[in-house]
């Protein structure tokens, strides 16, 4: 990989490049997304000028997001996952499909997402590995029943559930809590076994699923993000344009 990575800006140009790469890998690709490949689907992400932490609310997102509120301020917590991070009006973009289709024509060996939307799988995509859990599995934490955000949207206050009356907790996983270490094993598998590793809107500024850069030893490093990241010196493609564009081939 190249100490400095080469700039592209022009979208029409990151598509042809990309088109290149995943070509020449046949097969050995993976993909790591995060906030900023929904945005194209009209789903805010985070650290940008628009994102949700720029917004203002009576808490912190964070605060919002976090283990312990959601133990002490069931309601408030579910106010805010139901109005802030359930879309299911959300449709798959151009990223979220060429990935599909990457991944049905062989190009393509896993997508590691940090997002809980469940676009890519929506899109099409089999291998997800979810290093933040799904808006779209919401678990009984006393029978372990499984309810979908849809029935999350139609209930009010703190969703309990209809066979054991046991509180419900999305199945994301909140601050204070630790990552799914096999989800996380897995990823580690695949960007350790990469011969081209894309990472694509996600700022990689979030650990530990910024530090899984760290395991790729393979050829080509490409970090597409509209903004710049603290691990582009390591990329051999730094592409600051628009994600879904790029991925328009």
């Amino acid at each position: 990989m190249s100490s400095k990575g080469k700039a592209v800006t022009d979208p029409d140009e990151a598509a042809r490049v990309l088109a290149r790469l995943f070509d020449e890998a046949r097969g050995t690709a993976v993909f790591f997304g995060g906030a900023g490949v929904s945005t194209a689907s009209g789903i805010p992400d985070f650290r940008s000028e628009d994102g949700l932490y720029r917004q203002h609310f009576r808490y912190s997102p964070e605060t919002y997001l976090s283990h312990s509120f959601y133990e002490t301020h069931p309601e408030e917590f579910f106010d805010f996952y139901r109005t802030k991070m359930i879309a299911l009006d959300a449709k798959p973009n151009q990223a979220h499909l060429k990935l599909a289709e990457l991944e049905r024509d062989g190009l393509l060996a896993a997508v590691v997402t940090q997002n809980i939307d469940g676009l890519h799988q929506a899109a099409g995509s089999r291998r997800v590995l979810e290093l933040h859990g799904s808006v779209h599995r919401n678990v009984c934490q006393r029978c372990g029943k499984t309810y979908s955000a849809e029935w999350v949207m139609g209930t009010e206050g703190v969703p309990a559930c209809p066979e054991c009356g046991g509180r419900i907790k999305p199945d994301v996983v909140l601050y204070e809590e630790p990552l799914d270490m096999d989800v996380m094993g897995a990823a580690v598998a695949a960007i350790e076994r990469a011969d081209l590793l894309v990472v694509g809107g996600t700022s990689l500024v979030v650990y530990p699923a910024a530090g899984l850069i760290q395991y790729f030893s393979g050829s080509h490093l490409v970090i597409v993000n509209r903004d710049p990241t603290p691990q582009d010196s390591m990329a051999e493609y730094v592409m600051s344009c628009d994600i879904a564009k790029a991925f328009a081939w």
